[in-house]
Formats: structure tokens, C-alpha cells, sequence
């Protein structure tokens, strides 16, 4: 099992900055990828970004490519997700996940409870 908890969500003007954080606990040697997702209010999860754990190799939604940028702390079991230059449509909640799958874009394995992300215009 893993244990995911997001944070760092909030509100932010269009233009701004936030930075996401996920701390994983249980058995996270085991997993391939850690990843982000977000749903905005009507629409289905979709894929933001994704992180190997092992070579720190990184994939990102075209949509986000050049503004996000995820990353890991082995050490301390804990990824990130750093988000520039927000849009509105970014509004969202956020969910950290992690996969024993080699797949980027999943299946995602354990999710955790989502944080939620609004960028005002």
C-alpha cells in the first residue's frame, strides 16, 4: 500500500505561481511512476505530468509543457509540482497518484485525497 497526501493548493491571480507538494508513505521503493492529475467541475480526470521515480525522467500534458515542472525528493519520499504562469482553465482539483505500472499516463495504482487549485482571471 501507499499513502498519498497533496498540498500547497490555493487560490492565484492568472499570471501567478503555485507549488503542489505529495508526501508518500508505505511501500514507495516499489513504485514506477509518481504522476499528477486534476478534474476540473464537469470534465473527466486528466493527465498533468509524471516523474520515473528511479531516473527522475518526467513527462508532461501538452498543455502544461514549458510552465510545469515535477519533480522528487527520494530521500524524503515527496514529489512536487511547480506551476508558472497560471491560467483559469488550470482551475482544478489536483491528485497526486502513484503506479507500479510503466506507464506515465497510467493506470495509476493509489491516488490521494486532491488539492484543490483555483486561478482567478
Amino acid at each position: 500500500q501507499v499513502q498519498l497526501v497533496e498540498s500547497g493548493g490555493g487560490l492565484v491571480q492568472a499570471g501567478g505561481s503555485l507549488r503542489l507538494s505529495c508526501a508518500a508513505s508505505g511501500r514507495t521503493f516499489n513504485s514506477y511512476f509518481m504522476g499528477w492529475f486534476r478534474q476540473a467541475p464537469g470534465k473527466e480526470r486528466e493527465f498533468v505530468a509524471a516523474i520515473r521515480w528511479n531516473d527522475i525522467g518526467t513527462y508532461y500534458a501538452d498543455s502544461v509543457k514549458g510552465r510545469f515542472t515535477i519533480s522528487r525528493d527520494g530521500a524524503k519520499n515527496t514529489m512536487a509540482l511547480q506551476m508558472n504562469f497560471l491560467k483559469p482553465e488550470a482551475t482544478a482539483v489536483y491528485y497526486c497518484a502513484a503506479s507500479f505500472n510503466n506507464y506515465p499516463r497510467g493506470p495509476y495504482d493509489f491516488w490521494g485525497q486532491g488539492t484543490q487549485v483555483t486561478v482567478s482571471s
